[in-house]
This record gives C-alpha cells, sequence and structure tokens, in this order.
C-alpha cells in the first residue's frame, strides 16, 4: 500500500512539473510576442506619414442580417477615418468566406461603400481564414510591403508578429477600447494562438489558399465576386 502511494504522489508530482512547465512556455511565448510588438501600435496620428499601401482590417462576425458585429463595426469604423484622413490609399478587407452563406469580407466592404468609401478603392481577401493567413496573403497574393493593421489592441500584438516575421512592415491602429461580451474567453484563447503562431511564423507555413497576384495599387473591384 505503501509503495502504491509512493507511485501515485511521484506521478501527481511530475504531472504538475510538466503542467508548471507547459504554463511557464506559453507564458514566455506571450511575453516574446507582446515585447517585440508593443511600440508597434501607434496612435492615429503618428501613420499619417507613414506612405502605407493600405490599411488592413481583420475580419470578425457578422450578424445574421449581413450586418457587422459590434467588434467588426468598431475595426471598420476606425480604418474608414484613417483612409479618409489620407494615412492610406486603399483598404483591404481580411476574412473568412470559406462558406456560400458566410461572406465576412463582402459585408466589410458594403459597409465601407455606404460610409463613402469608392469601391475600386477596397479589396477583399476572401481566404483570411486566420491571422496569420491575412498576414501572408497580404504580402504575397496583394504585393503589400508596409501596411497599417486595425484590429482590437489585445489582437495586435499576434497580427504585427506575423507581419514582421514575414518581412512586411506593419503598424498597428487599435479599434475603439470596448470590453465586449465574451472577452475573458478571447483573451484566454489568444494566450495560446500566440503560441501557435510563433511556431507558424519560425516555419513560414504557406496558407491553404494563395491564388493569382492582385496588387494592391490597382482596381479593387478585381476581388469582387458578386
Amino acid at each position: 500500500m505503501k509503495k502504491d502511494k509512493r507511485l501515485f504522489a511521484r506521478i501527481f508530482r511530475d504531472l504538475v512539473c510538466v503542467v508548471l512547465f507547459v504554463i511557464l512556455v506559453s507564458l514566455l511565448g506571450n511575453v516574446v510576442v507582446i515585447g517585440t510588438t508593443r511600440n508597434l501600435i501607434k496612435k492615429e496620428t503618428a501613420v499619417k506619414n507613414q506612405n502605407a499601401d493600405c490599411i488592413l482590417v481583420l475580419g470578425a462576425g457578422v450578424k445574421k442580417d449581413n450586418s457587422p458585429s459590434l467588434m467588426l463595426r468598431d475595426r471598420l469604423d476606425r480604418a474608414i477615418k484613417l483612409y479618409k484622413d489620407g494615412a492610406a490609399p486603399k483598404l483591404l478587407m481580411s476574412g473568412d468566406h470559406g462558406r456560400k452563406n458566410y461572406d465576412e469580407v463582402q459585408v466589410m466592404k458594403d459597409y465601407a461603400i455606404e460610409q463613402g468609401v469608392p469601391s475600386s478603392d477596397i479589396f477583399m481577401d476572401h481566404a483570411g481564414f486566420s491571422t496569420y493567413d491575412s498576414m501572408y496573403r497580404a504580402k504575397s497574393v496583394f504585393q503589400v510591403k508596409n501596411m497599417i493593421v486595425v484590429s482590437q489592441k489585445y489582437h495586435l500584438y499576434r497580427a504585427l508578429y506575423s507581419a514582421k516575421g514575414l518581412g512586411v512592415k506593419a503598424t498597428g491602429i487599435p479599434a475603439k477600447e470596448v470590453r465586449y461580451n465574451g472577452q475573458l474567453y478571447r483573451d484566454l484563447r489568444e494566450v495560446l494562438a500566440r503560441d501557435k503562431d510563433i511556431v507558424t511564423v519560425l516555419s513560414k507555413k504557406k496558407p491553404k489558399y494563395l491564388g493569382d497576384i492582385v496588387p494592391i495599387t490597382g482596381d479593387g473591384d478585381v476581388t469582387n465576386d458578386q
């Protein structure tokens, strides 16, 4: 019986050590991602003379009535204001259009057009299925070399880390600071996602979809599918 107890105690101790090690590695990964990108997050006024190729807006959920969720609308409002202030000549909407009846990027483009942005200045990345994919495709498909990235601040660290790792000059502008429903879950998920993207950036993994080159300097309507 004593032998069984000692064995159980040793297994439990080893398990605790493994769990603590995993937590430590995860936290260190987050320190790296945040520490190497915090200086790339700026205020709106800091990007007016950056000569950026575009403003990349990262997608988020859309409602059943094909309107942007509150989180996505806040991203779009910030990006549209930057565009109108002359921060960049083009908008690049990158999000999930992996299903026929779910199209984040069309909702994003429609919203921007309603706010007065010309359709030809709005590009759609239909295969921005992840933050890393959006950064990779911005460089490889849309030939972006210098961009402004708009998302919530907690998300920008990872986006900018991926962009930097892929050799794209990027500056982050956070959307309006709001505590959305379910934010605790997103914060916890982001801790793991940052660790995952460290590995992805190191491997330079190609996205599932690339496709033909569509220079961001051209006409955004070539990315229309409706």
